[in-house]
């Protein structure tokens, strides 16, 4: 399997502290790779580096063909390649609070891709209809369950369609039915072609539902 993400040697300092030193991996299409570490390795900021939210300070990545290098972030301008090829899941979800479900999948849609809203509220409701959350497109983020409102912000990371699925502590707020149901929707987004990379430190989440895993200390 041909790489989708490469990341080769990349290093994160905040201040005088190494957070990330030295870390290389890859993730194919097709592969969950569970990222571990205990709190504090660098996981979420990983993540983060590779969503070109955090710059770094050495190494390279390479998501689809589309290269970071260390230094500040990019402009936005700059970013919009690597926007359509990877999709980030926050630990708390992060949906808008003034929006509701269908509104907070379409807004990246309307107004970083230009689509119309006929289209994006087309694609939406697909995402939140195969991820079992077609129902509660109308309800505002206030409304909705963990799992739903978890749900929901993977089909907004979905929307512009990424390779690419980065998400954090997906089960940290999550009892085992909505555990095992994330799992068994993870392994669907893969046999899709997608690559998925997962922060967590929950090993028996790892064991049965990610291909492999890369350890942080």
């Amino acid at each position: 399997m041909s790489a989708l993400l490469a990341i080769d040697g990349l290093s994160v300092r905040f201040g005088a502290r190494d957070v990330v030193h030295g870390l290389s991996l890859a993730v194919a299409r097709g592969e969950i790779v569970a990222l571990m570490g205990p709190s504090g390795a660098g996981k979420s900021t990983t993540l983060r580096a590779v969503a070109a939210l955090q710059a770094f300070d050495a190494g390279r990545i390479l998501v689809d063909g589309f290269a970071l290098a260390p230094g500040p972030v990019p402009a936005e301008s700059k970013l919009r390649p690597l926007r359509r090829r990877v999709g980030l899941v926050f630990q708390a979800h992060a949906l808008f609070e003034h929006l509701c479900a269908l509104d907070n999948v379409t807004l990246a849609l309307r107004h970083v891709l230009r689509q119309s809203r006929v289209e994006s509220e087309a694609t939406a409701t697909r995402l939140l209809t195969d991820l079992d959350v077609g129902g509660r497109a109308a309800a505002w983020p206030r409304q909705l369950s963990g799992g739903e409102a978890q749900r929901v912000a993977i089909a907004r990371a979905l929307a512009p369609d990424p390779a690419l699925l980065l998400l954090d502590e997906p089960t940290a707020a999550l009892d085992p039915v909505r555990r095992s149901a994330l799992g068994t929707t993870l392994r669907r987004l893969s046999q899709q072609g997608r690559g998925l990379l997962v922060a967590t430190h929950d090993a028996a989440f790892v064991r049965e539902y990610t291909d492999r895993a890369v350890s942080l200390s």
